[in-house]
């Protein structure tokens, strides 16, 4: 029904930058919220940022100031500007997306598959 493909990650040293994108696809009325979640080895899944409908954005205090959350003019694709990297960014980071599916009309949660964030010299 709907789909999140992720592209972006990769192995950048400290102090660099990565750029995350994350485009939904599919049986799509509206997209509720959208935005990014991370996991790194032997931690909790966490909240990274998101970004509402109306286009408010929220930040984990860790993130602010060095990421940007941003989207198209069409609201299907977001994208993660992450900047002054450090190693304890690493981990899987994955797009998520409360969907109003158009042949359901009901409101679902998607996950994408993850893409990987190494932050190392």
């Amino acid at each position: 029904q709907v789909q999140l493909v992720e592209s972006g990650g990769g192995l950048v040293q400290p102090g660099g930058s990565l750029r995350l994108s994350c485009a939904a696809s599919g049986d799509i009325d509206s997209i509720n919220v959208m935005g990014w979640f991370r996991q790194a080895p032997g931690k909790q899944r966490e909240l990274v940022a998101t970004i509402f409908n109306e286009g408010t954005t929220q930040y984990a205090t860790s993130v602010k100031g060095r990421f940007t959350l941003s989207r198209d003019n069409a609201g299907n694709t977001v994208y993660l500007q992450m900047n002054s990297l450090r190693p304890e960014d690493t981990a899987v980071y994955y797009c998520n997306a409360f969907v109003r599916v158009r042949s359901e009309s009901a409101v679902r949660g998607y996950w994408g598959q993850g893409t990987q964030v190494t932050v190392s010299s």
